[in-house]
């Protein structure tokens, strides 16, 4: 039995209005993702958008519009979903909440054909009236009921024969009349492109109840119009006073006046007032594909691009006479799906190619400067993923960390085009900053300190390179600078200050430590090196070891004053890296080397050392530790001290210490980064005994350990240079953060969260693949630009590293001579070269796309796609090492063994890889397979091949290799006999393997093993479906070392169009039914907004069969609801279950630290 949480919920925003929902308040802005509804409320403090409340939906919403009933201060929310469902929510001013006034579907859907644009939800400027376009030829018709007792509903007065097939756009008129006029810009053929525009009356009669046949005698005017791009409708207003239309009688002098609508094409613009039957055409200058609008006032428009230009048109005019038009660039934005003026001089772009935005606009200079406050990042549409796991770096391990503990990362192609980008999905803690202490750069560490008396922290020390400086809190919260402190030398750097357990504190600076008295200044005297200067310094209640010159190591013991323990001199053996004290272990002192890059644990009486340890990997590598902590992670009961050594090359080195001699085992590597990560001790609150460590680098990191394992969580503090614990009266609980420009106050938030970090690449990152081996990511991408009034497509694959995703080597393009050449898949893998010795080798899979013209046939020899095969040179360059034509384009990539397996568009192709030199190499065909259509998706298990078909879902091949004279074969040994647009396949477990396909289903499929007949025994049936309302993109299987006792073991990721990631698993068989149960009690007891059932928004669903309900797979997203329910709900939920509520919760809660 499957289960499915969304580890990233979608964030793509095709939908977003503006409306006036709450009374008394601005209007707010509705965005629609996937699932979810945001109310988003303008802030007059800080002049910016808030997140007011989110929904959350059982279906998938196409569609939005606001309503006004009459006499209704407040606006109706009208909502649509895929299933065509239709509910409307409003204020409810008794109870103070949204609430659902209307919940409905639509019975005509199973004879009707979808419509062939986008479905489209308008409504007339009064807000009485709507029209929706959901089928070819069919027109929906609703209104505001206006009996008094029931005017918060909508009433579906019918549904409408139109003539209209192909609508581009729509749009209701401004009229004066009080009758509702529809204008339709529509194609009249499907091979020739054309455009023609129509208006009609809604109504036939005055009293709006007849609703009009939309025949050929009730069109009030057609037209065709001459650019044949034409795309969009505009609907103008009628303006303000000054700009009411005045009437003409003689007709042959009227003028174009405000009120018409705008067509908008790809090369000029038209206005045409509807009463005045005038039109007025301004030709472009430059040329675009324009896709959303939005209204500033009557006379200018905001309107954006495929290309992620934003446009201002302006309507020039000469008081309510219509003059011309003019369209002038003021901005570059994420190609906008969705355009909504809030107000406030805020636009809204929200995009389902890139991040949503808000921009402050300035129409009168036309510009436009992006609210960097106010962040949407958005990962869709998820084109391919891959999973690097930061941890298992010591072996070839096959199996990957789970994805909670922190170290495994999701990478993902994410965006279209320019909005293209590489995206890191990975699960971490948050970062709240309460406030900034002070602008401030070269800060080289922090340190906090007690008064003596006081057991919270209320001293800052903060060292820079060539001075000290000291900051006073008090219980308030206020902050004094002092310019002398405890007759601390506050003018040289501080490398270690600390209370110490007898009330004193301790400093030590490059030319001393210092013993300070709380009350009467320095014990004793100082001590100084007696040659050369203090390096390094580390120090626990009883000792203090220090790194002279990084040649010497000096042991000092502290009593009343400091004592002399040892020296011991390095020589030219070797030199000090880095040195640590453990606070729980004090007589040990743990010491980094950089020229043996080995660590050492020394007895600090005498500095003799106890155990060490080499830590490089490889002769050559000369990586050496940087830093080192120490410290009990895990509950002492369970697990002894662990060790982390922090390498230069960014990888944090990790081993178990014994608790009796302190010996090392069980060494594990992490990689944060490609510099070494800087790490600092935090105690744990409400635990003395365990500890924190912050990690500070590129991916800054909190560990700490939890449910017996260690977690690397990711800690939102990115530009972090060092960090301490600041437990104040005035902040409790909090941490200091310095970065390279200021120190600030913060606290982090224990609730796990998904992080994510962007790196733009300005092209679509189309599919991509990990070699842990060489450390970076290969990329096939495509890129598009604009040349000349040219569109230019150009592919290309290229190297970036796995941490800072910088590009490494130069670009490897593609062949574009006779076409465009483009990537459809690559992978990475180890084949043998020609002296039989492994070596790395990415794999790409190529389609063309040749310029031929129509009724010309091409050449026979001229390829359709080709296989490449790359290596990587000495200066990290891909490099052609060979290739194969294909009569077909390659979609899907996979290897058994040394085979190729290569998904063409007809034939599923084993080849044998035989590399003859670094530069070459052949693919021999071995044998081949047709499915039944068109191979998607590739998957590989042992000798099996999965194949994902286009239409008739997916067949299991097993592949026999050559041997003995034989020929190599693959044989159908297993399908899926329903139909199904499949768009990805992976293993599960055993024989059972998890399709997707375009309608946003899952199956996971098993061989039916105890048939009676060899057909029977092929013939593959669902053990479970769920339909998760996205269409997956691309499905991983991962391998991950679960407990025995665990309820869900991860068997895969998804990453879907929505820019949704999830994470698959299978139940535990003694939790299915417990869950199974749950689910369903969850479902019935849980209210929907829009009153939606769970059952139907996840159901299986497609063109062929539609089911009532999940068959045995549970919804993660629903399980943990939950956890937000009251006690006396949570009380009625698990009535019957069998586990208590306290069972439950717990249950829940560890299904919920899975991501």
């Amino acid at each position: 039995m499957a289960y499915i949480a969304p580890i990233h919920r979608p964030n793509s925003i095709r939908h977003a209005l503006r409306a006036s929902l709450f009374p008394d308040e601005e209007d707010c802005l509705v965005v629609a993702k996937a699932n979810r509804l945001e109310f988003w409320k303008f802030d007059g403090d800080t002049q910016l958008l808030k997140l007011a409340d989110t929904k959350v939906i059982n279906g998938t919403i196409s569609m939005m519009q606001k309503m006004r009933p009459r006499e209704s201060e407040t606006d109706l929310l009208f909502v649509g979903t895929e299933r065509f469902q239709y509910f409307s929510l409003l204020w409810n001013p008794e109870e103070e909440v949204l609430e659902t006034t209307t919940s409905f579907f639509d019975v005509n859907v199973k004879y009707m054909r979808d419509s062939q644009s986008q479905d489209k939800c308008l409504a007339d400027p009064t807000g009485r009236f709507m029209v929706v376009l959901l089928w070819e030829g069919v027109l929906n018709v609703l209104r505001m009921k206006v009996h008094k007792a029931k005017r918060k509903e909508i009433d579906w007065m019918d549904q409408i024969r139109i003539r209209e097939l192909f609508i581009k756009s729509a749009t209701f008129l401004h009229a004066e009349t009080g009758h509702p006029k529809l204008a339709i810009l529509y194609q009249t053929r499907t091979d020739i492109p054309d455009s023609h525009l129509v208006t009609y009356r809604l109504f036939t009669d005055d009293n709006n109840t007849e609703i009009s046949r939309f025949e050929a005698k009730d069109q009030i005017d057609i037209m065709e119009i001459h650019d044949p791009s034409a795309s969009m409708l505009i609907p103008v207003g009628k303006g303000e006073e000054e700009q009411k239309r005045y009437i003409v009688r003689n007709a042959a002098q009227a003028r174009a006046q405000l009120g018409g609508l705008i067509v908008v094409s790809e090369m000029r613009l038209l206005y045409y007032d509807d009463a005045a039957k005038k039109r007025v055409e301004t030709p472009l200058r430059e040329a675009s594909i324009f896709v959303a609008w939005a209204e500033y006032d009557v006379s200018h428009y905001f309107i954006g691009d495929d290309y992620g230009t934003m446009w201002l048109l302006t309507i020039l005019l000469e008081g309510a006479v219509v003059t011309g038009m003019h369209m002038k660039k003021i901005g570059s934005t994420s190609r906008a799906n969705s355009l909504v003026y809030i107000g406030n001089n805020l636009l809204f772009v929200g995009s389902h190619y890139g991040d949503s935005q808000v921009w402050r606009v300035d129409i009168n200079n036309g510009q436009m400067e992006l609210v960097p406050e106010l962040p949407m990042p958005n990962i869709s549409p998820v084109l391919d993923f891959n999973i690097m796991d930061m941890g298992n770096r010591e072996g070839d391990e096959q199996t990957t960390n789970e994805y909670s503990s922190g170290q495994a990362k999701i990478v993902t192609g994410s965006g279209v085009f320019k909005d293209g980008s590489l995206r890191t999905v990975r699960s971490g803690v948050g970062l709240d900053y309460i406030g900034m202490l002070t602008e401030m750069k070269g800060i080289r560490a922090l340190f906090p300190i007690r008064s003596r008396g006081n057991s919270k922290y209320d001293t800052l020390i903060v060292s820079l390179l060539t001075e000290t400086r000291v900051f006073l809190f008090d219980p308030t919260g206020e902050i004094e600078e002092v310019e002398s402190f405890k007759d601390m030398n506050l003018k040289d750097q501080t490398l270690l200050a600390q209370n110490l357990p007898n009330g004193m504190l301790l400093q030590v600076t490059p030319h001393a430590v210092h013993l300070l008295s709380n009350e009467s200044g320095p014990v004793g005297f100082p001590w100084t090196p007696a040659d050369g200067f203090i390096t390094n310094a580390s120090a626990n209640d009883t000792y203090i070891l220090l790194s002279i010159d990084g040649k010497s190591l000096v042991s000092l013991a502290i009593e009343d004053h400091l004592i002399f323990q040892g020296q011991k001199d390095l020589g030219d053996q070797d030199q000090v890296a880095c040195i640590h004290t453990p606070p729980q272990y004090p007589k040990i002192g743990v010491v980094g080397f950089w020229k043996s890059g080995s660590i050492s644990i020394v007895n600090m009486m005498n500095l003799e050392p106890l155990h060490g340890e080499l830590l490089r990997r490889r002769d050559d590598n000369t990586s050496v530790p940087r830093d080192i902590v120490l410290a009990q992670i895990l509950p002492p009961e369970t697990s002894g001290p662990t060790l982390f050594v922090s390498m230069d090359d960014g990888f944090v080195i990790t081993f178990n210490v014994s608790k009796t001699d302190f010996e090392l085992s069980g060494r594990k590597s992490v990689v944060l980064g490609t510099r070494h990560a800087r790490l600092q001790l935090q105690p744990r609150p409400n635990a003395p005994e365990l500890f924190n460590v912050f990690s500070t680098s590129e991916h800054p990191s909190l560990i700490y350990g939890a449910d017996g394992r260690i977690v690397y969580s990711a800690v939102t503090a990115e530009d972090a240079t060092c960090v301490c614990t600041f437990d104040t009266e005035a902040f409790p609980g909090s941490i200091v953060v310095a970065t390279d420009e200021d120190l600030k106050v913060a606290v982090i938030d224990n609730e796990r969260r998904t992080h994510v970090q962007p790196l733009e690449m300005g092209q679509t990152v189309r599919r991509l693949a990990y070699s842990k081996a060489e450390r970076v990511f290969g990329l096939g991408c495509v890129k598009r630009q604009v040349v000349n009034n040219e569109e230019i497509i150009t592919s290309v694959f290229k190297l970036v590293d796995e941490v800072k995703f910088d590009q490494v080597g130069q670009d490897f393009p593609l062949d574009g001579s006779t076409g465009i050449e483009m990537i459809e898949a690559v992978i990475r893998v180890e084949l043998p070269d020609s002296y039989g010795n492994r070596v790395e080798r990415f794999i790409v899979g190529t389609s063309c796309i040749n310029d031929i013209q129509p009724g010309v046939s091409a050449a026979r020899d001229e390829y359709q796609g080709r296989i490449l095969v790359l290596g990587v040179d000495s200066e990290r360059n891909p490099y052609l090492v060979g290739e194969r034509g294909l009569k077909g384009a390659c979609r899907g990539l996979a290897t058994i063994g040394d085979y190729i397996v290569a998904a063409l568009v007809k034939t599923v192709v084993v080849y044998q890889y035989n590399e003859t030199s670094t530069t070459s190499c052949s693919l021999e065909r071995l044998a081949s397979y047709r499915p039944s259509t068109y191979p998607t998706d590739v998957a590989v298990e042992g000798n099996t091949i999965a194949v994902a078909d286009l239409m008739k879902s997916m067949t299991l091949v097993q592949f026999t290799p050559p041997a003995e004279g034989q020929c190599a074969k693959l044989t159908d040994v297993g399908r899926h006999h329903q139909a199904a647009w499949a768009t990805s396949v992976c293993h599960v477990e055993g024989s059972s393997w998890l399709e997707t396909d375009a309608n946003g289903n899952l199956m996971v499929l098993r061989r039916n093993e105890a048939g009676v007949t060899e057909e029977d025994k092929k013939r593959m049936e669902i053990t479970s479906e769920l339909n998760l309302g996205e269409m997956v993109n691309r499905a991983r299987k991962v391998t991950v070392d679960a407990t025995p006792n665990a309820v869900v073991v991860p068997r895969a990721f998804l990453g879907t169009v929505e820019g949704g990631v999830y994470l698959f698993g299978t139940i535990a068989p003694q939790h299915q039914d417990l869950l199974i149960r749950f689910q369903s009690k969850l479902a019935n007891m849980i209210e929907s907004t829009g009153l939606l059932k769970f059952d139907n928004y996840r159901s299986f669903r497609n063109e062929e069969r539609e089911a009532e309900m999940p068959f045995r797979f549970v919804d993660g997203e629903l399980i943990e609801r939950f956890l937000d329910q009251d006690e006396r709900m949570q009380e009625e939920m698990v009535e019957g279950l069998g586990p208590d509520v306290e069972s439950m919760r717990n249950l829940v809660e560890e299904l919920k630290r899975l991501h």
